[in-house]
C-alpha cells in the first residue's frame, strides 16, 4: 500500500479495469442530500488519508458517482459507489415537504485495502449522521414557543456564560441548545452530555452537536446511580475530567458556568466522590431524582432552579412524558392484548399516577404498589386496587405486565419466585429493575434485538425486561414529540435566562417559585394555551399578538 494514492471519480457507464480487484463489500450508508455532496465528502476523506490525490469528476448529467482510490501503480485500494435514492422516508419526527433527495454509498475493497475503506465508510457515516439544514429548520419550526423565547433582543444575560447541558439525546434537545445559542450562549461555550440512553437518533444528535461547534460526550446515568461496570465508571471519570477542564477554561475566560441537568451531575459519584469537581455558578435541575441527590449532598453551594417541581412540568410536561411511556410500551409489544388484563404499577407519583390512569383508560386493570401510605391512600381513593408491596400484589394476582417509575429498586430477590411465567417488565427509571439488569440476582439474560432481555428463572419460567433496563420510552425511540415538549423547553430557557440575568439575587439553595414567576411573567402559559389548546374565533391570530391583547384588556 506504499506509494502515491490516486483518487478518481468515474462515470458509471465507463469501463473499470480494476473491478475484479474490489470483490468485498465493506458496508453501505444512507444519507440525505445530493450525490455530489456525498462524493465531495468521500473525496476529502481520501485526501486526508493520503496527500497528492488526483480527482476526475463525472459528467454533469450523471447521477451516480464512483470514487476509485488507487496506488501509484494502478491497484485499486478502495471504491465508493454513490447513487441517488428517491422516496426516502423522513429520518426526523417532522416530515420534510417537499421531500429531500437522498443517497446511498457502498464502500468496497480487496482485503489489503480494508483499513482504508473502513476509514472512508466512517467518514461517510459521520457525514450522513449530521442533521441537514432542512431537517434542522423543520425541527426548529416544530417548537414555536421555544423559537419565540429564544429571540435575543441584544441584551442577552447569556453572553458571558458557558453552558453544560446534560439530558437525553433527542430532537427536542437539539432544539433547546439551538435556542440557547440563539439566545446568546456562544456555541464554543456549550458542552452537551448524553445520559447514556439508547435513543433512536443519539448518533445524529451527537454528530450535529460536534458539527455545530459544541463539545459532546456521554456521562452515563448508570454511573451516577452506581449500577454500571468498572469500565463505564472509568470512561465517565475521563468525561468528568474533561468537563472540569471546560469549567476551568470558562472561568479563566471570565465566564460563569450554568449547568442544566437531568438527574444529578451535581451529586455524589461512586465512593462518595463527585463526578464533576470544579465549582459552577448556577444550576437548573430538571428531575426529582436529581433534586434528591442534591438534597443528599453535604452542601449545595450555588443557586439551583427547580424545574422538576415547577408548574409547567407538573401540569404540562408530565402528561407528555406519560403519553410517550405508554405509547412506547404498546409499540414494542404490538402482539400483546391489553384490554381487561391485570397490570402492576409501582410508584404513584407524578408519572406513575398518570400511567395508572392511562392504563385504566385503555381497559387494563391496574394494581398500584407504593411504599408511601399517602400515595396508597390517594391511589385507593382514585379507585385503584392497591397493595403495600410487590410481593403482596404478586401473591394476590397474576399480572402480565409490571410498569414502574419508582426510581428505586422494585424487585427483591425473594420476589423472583413469585413472578409469573411470561411476565413483561417495563421500567422508566434506571434503578427500577436493577436487580436483573445489573446482574445482582445472578440470573443470565438473553438479548432479544429490538425488544429487550429475556431472563430464565427457576422452574422453567421466563420474564422479559423490555428495553435495556433504563427508561423504556427512550429505548431505540425518540421519546416525546417536539411539540409536546415545546412549552417545557421554552420554560427551561426562560428560567435559565432569569437565573443568569439576576444571578446575584438568588441565594445558595433550591428555588422553585422564581421559576413559576418567571414563566408566568413571560406569558408562556397564555401563549401555550393560545397556540395549542384554544378553540373558536380568533385562533388564527399569532400567539404573541393574542397574549399582548389579553394583557391590554
Amino acid at each position: 500500500m506504499a506509494g502515491e494514492i490516486v483518487t478518481e471519480v468515474e462515470q458509471t457507464h465507463g469501463q473499470d479495469a480494476d473491478a475484479t480487484d474490489v470483490p468485498l463489500l465493506v458496508g453501505t450508508v444512507r444519507g440525505v442530500g445530493s450525490v455530489a455532496d456525498a462524493a465531495v465528502c468521500a473525496e476529502r476523506a481520501a485526501r486526508r488519508l493520503d496527500r497528492g490525490v488526483v480527482v476526475d469528476w463525472p459528467a454533469p448529467d450523471e447521477d451516480t458517482a464512483v470514487l476509485a482510490v488507487r496506488d501509484a501503480i494502478g491497484h485499486t485500494l478502495a471504491r465508493v459507489e454513490i447513487r441517488p435514492l428517491s422516496d426516502e422516508p423522513a429520518r426526523t419526527l417532522e416530515p420534510l415537504i417537499p421531500p429531500t433527495a437522498g443517497w446511498q454509498a457502498s464502500v468496497l475493497a480487496p482485503p489489503p485495502g480494508m483499513g482504508r475503506a473502513s476509514a472512508l465508510l466512517d467518514v461517510l457515516e459521520n457525514h450522513a449522521a449530521v442533521y441537514t439544514e432542512a431537517e434542522v429548520e423543520a425541527l426548529w419550526n416544530s417548537m414555536p414557543l421555544l423559537r419565540r423565547y429564544a429571540e435575543d433582543d441584544g441584551g442577552s444575560p447569556f453572553s458571558d456564560w458557558a453552558l453544560i447541558f446534560r439530558d437525553h439525546y433527542v430532537e427536542n434537545s437539539v432544539g433547546f441548545l439551538l435556542a440557547a445559542e440563539r439566545a446568546g450562549v456562544p456555541g464554543q461555550w456549550i458542552y452537551a452530555l448524553a445520559k447514556g440512553d439508547r435513543t433512536a437518533n443519539r448518533r445524529r444528535v451527537h454528530a450535529w452537536f460536534l458539527h455545530r461547534g459544541y463539545r459532546s460526550a456521554v456521562l452515563d446515568n448508570s454511573v451516577i446511580d452506581g449500577t454500571s461496570p468498572p469500565a463505564e465508571v472509568d470512561l465517565a471519570r475521563r468525561t468528568a475530567a474533561d468537563v472540569d477542564d471546560f469549567i476551568r477554561r470558562a472561568h479563566r475566560a471570565g465566564r460563569r458556568v450554568l449547568i442544566i441537568d437531568d438527574g444529578g451531575l451535581l451529586a455524589q459519584g461512586p465512593g462518595g466522590r463527585r463526578m464533576v469537581t470544579e465549582p459552577v455558578d448556577a444550576a437548573v435541575e430538571l428531575t426529582v431524582s436529581g433534586l434528591k441527590r442534591i438534597a443528599a449532598a453535604p452542601t449545595v453551594g450555588l443557586p439551583v432552579f427547580n424545574m422538576a417541581r415547577s408548574e409547567v412540568k407538573g401540569v404540562i410536561a408530565y402528561n407528555e412524558i406519560a403519553d410517550s411511556c405508554l405509547r412506547r410500551v404498546r409499540a414494542i409489544i404490538p402482539n400483546q392484548k391489553f384490554v381487561g388484563r391485570r397490570v402492576l404499577v409501582t410508584g404513584y407519583g407524578v408519572l406513575g399516577s398518570r400511567l395508572a390512569r392511562q392504563l385504566r383508560g385503555i381497559g387494563c386493570r391496574p394494581t398500584v404498589v407504593d411504599s408511601d401510605p399517602l400515595m396508597l391512600i390517594q391511589a385507593a381513593e382514585d379507585g385503584f386496587d392497591t397493595r403495600r408491596t410487590v410481593a403482596r400484589a404478586l401473591r394476590d394476582s397474576s399480572p402480565f405486565l409490571i410498569v414502574s417509575s419508582a426510581g428505586e429498586p422494585v424487585l427483591e430477590e425473594d420476589d423472583l419466585a413469585l413472578l409469573p411465567d411470561g411476565l413483561l417488565l417495563a421500567g422508566f427509571a434506571t434503578k427500577d429493575f436493577s436487580l436483573l439488569h445489573t446482574g445482582r440476582a445472578g440470573i443470565p439474560g438473553q438479548r432479544v434485538p429490538g425488544l429487550g432481555v429475556r431472563y430464565s428463572l427457576p422452574g422453567g419460567r421466563h420474564v422479559l425486561m423490555l428495553g435495556d433496563g433504563r427508561s423504556l420510552n427512550l429505548f431505540e425511540y425518540e421519546g416525546i414529540p417536539n411539540r409536546g415538549y415545546d412549552a417545557y423547553r421554552a420554560a427551561t430557557l426562560i428560567a435559565a435566562r432569569e437565573l443568569c440575568g439576576n444571578h446575584a439575587a438568588y441565594a445558595s439553595g433550591v428555588h422553585v417559585e422564581p421559576v413559576n414567576q418567571a414563566v408566568r411573567h413571560a406569558g408562556l402559559l397564555d401563549a401555550y394555551y393560545d397556540l395549542y389548546l384554544e378553540d373558536g374565533p380568533g385562533t388564527d391570530t399569532a400567539p404573541a399578538d393574542r397574549t399582548a391583547a389579553r394583557r391590554e384588556r
